[in-house]
């Protein structure tokens, strides 16, 4: 992915989502992740784009959330509105900040979206009805084949489908296999790794069966969005919660946001886990196409959080609390563990130890130490205002090459590497301290310039070690930023120094205090 630049004269725009979880209980790691990583692509491309759309919701029109409801014996309205809510929550205390939360059993412009999808898609010939007997998995609300289970069990949810057989609406997928492959091989569809866009287009390639699109009403017990002309059926909830991309920006009310941040946006991204694959970068785009309307540009998919190797989840029974893990060890040691230790695309353990060991060393020993180092050392030896200072080449590679690997790694959605850049800058200006010694030059007069040279630099560099830092810890960013007397949006396409010399500096409380190792 090129670096996002506007054309001169005109705007340039972006739109980025997550999936919209299932809420039939409340929220666990894995929607942690994935609302973290979003989160910081989101604000990265901010600094790429002029304006970027950020969206995430529910999924509430599912079977799962009414089976859930019966189970506590309370309404399926009810139930799902308290666990929305509880995403909600995590979000803000994760430090997310997503322009639209869509709630897609109430929201009024994702009702008239989905219906009109699917009216536009039944204009073009691609919906019909027919009697369907299949496997069921209700965790996954996906039927499947017997081949493609595990010992007869759903390889996501280890248990056993069920045989259902009723009348369904279903779409013409197979009409568009070479449409959908001529979207993945010539990149207009871009899937991030490769090894995903290789699964998929094998997958089309082995041939599309058109797939069921509807449940009946009296199985889904009444819940769902009704089909257009046929109440006895609700829409089957992938069909109707894979349209909430385009139904969150108002497509179907004339509302201007479709056309910035989406029919007219340079980059049109759907964050999503590797389960889910299929419906996104093949039911999705053969719908849009089936629509007329415009298809995502990326789809980056990743891994699972596992516990001891096993992916975790609700069905499982091994979901990890991700407020639990922030009322124990902050908000900002798990959003950095998420975004610093875990393989965009692959799978990993995320342990208490390693949340601890990440924060403590890269945060509290490394860049909150260097920020404390740095901050001091101009109030001590210049009165907190930063010195001017002839230009030398000791950290401006390192900043340079810094900026450039951040750029390209989050470019590439590969968080992981990105923070590596930022951590190696910081270890490279804590190195550039130590190298000149400023305690040392402060006590012979002559070398006031080097001081000043020294205390420039470094003042310099953690200006950009906060910049970057923005995507992964935006609190933290700007609590840098105020200290180094630097404005929020300070961005790190100026020169490095420019606009340092002269700023009044403080040393701040501590941004990254030490947090206790968990007990064995």
């Amino acid at each position: 992915m090129a670096r996002l630049t506007s054309v001169k004269g005109m705007a340039s725009t972006g739109f980025i989502s997550t999936t919209i979880p299932y809420v039939n209980a409340r929220p666990h790691l894995g929607h942690a992740l994935e609302f973290v990583e979003t989160d910081a692509y989101a604000r990265f491309m901010r600094t790429q784009l002029d304006d970027v759309f950020f969206l995430t919701g529910s999924d509430e029109n599912a079977l799962k959330n009414v089976l859930a409801a019966e189970t506590v014996g309370i309404a399926t309205a009810e139930l799902v509105e308290r666990n929305a809510a509880a995403f909600q929550d995590l979000l803000g205390q994760l430090g997310c900040r997503p322009d639209h939360f869509v709630r897609t059993s109430v929201d009024p412009l994702h009702l008239a979206g989905a219906t009109e999808i699917w009216r536009r898609m039944a204009a073009a010939g691609d919906i019909y009805s027919r009697a369907y007997e299949g496997l069921y998995c209700v965790g996954c609300e996906q039927f499947y084949e017997p081949a493609e289970l595990v010992d007869g069990r759903c390889p996501e949810h280890l248990t056993a489908p069920e045989p259902v057989r009723e009348q369904n609406y279903f779409f013409r997928l197979s009409r568009y296999q070479d449409d959908l492959l001529k979207c993945l091989e010539s990149g207009e569809v871009v899937i991030h790794p490769e090894t995903r866009r290789n699964e998929v287009i094998s997958f089309v390639r082995a041939g599309l069966q058109d797939i069921s699109v509807s449940r009946s009403a009296q199985r889904a017990r009444g819940w769902g969005i009704p089909v257009p002309g046929d109440d006895s059926q609700v829409m089957y909830v992938w069909i109707d919660a894979l349209t909430n991309y385009t139904n969150a920006l108002g497509w179907t009310a004339g509302d201007p946001r479709y056309e910035r941040f989406w029919a007219g946006a340079a980059r049109r991204v759907h964050v999503m886990g590797k389960g889910v694959i299929r419906f996104h970068a093949v039911y999705w785009p053969a719908m849009l196409l089936s629509a007329g309307l415009p298809l995502p540009t990326d789809l980056v998919v990743h891994g699972y959080i596992t516990a001891g190797g096993r992916k975790i989840g609700k069905s499982l029974g091994n979901a990890v609390d991700p407020v639990a893990l922030i009322s124990r060890y902050g908000a900002r040691a798990v959003r950095y563990a998420l975004l610093a230790t875990f393989a965009p695309f692959g799978d990993g353990d995320l342990t208490s130890e390693r949340i601890v060991a990440a924060y403590n060393t890269d945060l509290a020993n490394g860049l909150g130490n260097l920020v404390n180092r740095v901050t001091s050392m101009i109030g001590r030896y210049r009165g907190g205002v930063v010195p001017s200072g002839a230009y030398e080449d000791g950290l401006g590679p390192a900043v340079a090459l810094a900026r450039g690997g951040f750029d390209q790694a989050m470019a590439s959605f590969d968080h992981r590497a990105a923070v590596q850049h930022l951590t190696t800058l910081v270890g490279r200006t804590n190195a550039y301290v130590d190298e000149h010694a400023p305690w040392h030059l402060a006590k012979q007069p002559a070398e006031a310039d080097r001081l000043d040279t020294c205390l420039l630099h470094t003042a310099g560099a953690v200006r950009v070690c906060a910049v970057l830092l923005h995507p992964v810890l935006p609190d933290a960013a700007a609590e840098i930023l105020a200290a180094l007397g630097q404005p929020a949006d300070w961005r790190s396409d100026a020169d490095w120094l420019a606009g340092m010399a002269g700023a009044r500096v403080e040393k701040p409380a501590a941004i990254f205090p030490r947090i206790d190792v968990p007990a064995t």
